[in-house]
C-alpha cells in the first residue's frame, strides 16, 4: 500500500511539523526525537527549521536534512 502524500507542510513551535496529506488527512509529527547530531542539530536553529518544505513524497530543509515519508505518516498524530 502506497503512503499518502505530504501536500503541505508548515513549522510549528516545539520543533513540531502541521502535515496536510492527498487524503484530505491533517496530522502534527514531532521532529524533536530527530534532532541529534550535526546534520539534524542544525534544525534546533529556528531560521534553519523555518524552511521546511514538501520535496516529492516527503518533507525537506534548506540543508538538505529529510524524513522518510513513511514515518511522516506512521509516526504522526491525527488532528481531531
Amino acid at each position: 500500500m502506497l503512503r499518502p502524500k505530504v501536500i503541505t507542510v508548515k513549522p510549528m513551535s516545539n520543533y513540531r511539523l502541521f502535515l496536510s496529506f492527498d487524503t484530505g488527512e491533517q496530522r502534527i509529527f514531532d521532529v524533536l526525537p530527530y534532532i541529534d547530531g550535526e546534520w539534524y542539530g542544525r534544525l534546533r536553529d529556528q531560521s534553519v527549521f523555518s524552511t521546511v518544505h514538501v520535496a516529492g513524497h516527503t518533507v525537506e530543509w534548506a540543508d538538505g536534512q529529510d524524513i522518510a515519508p513513511h514515518e511522516l505518516y506512521d509516526l504522526s498524530v491525527p488532528i481531531g
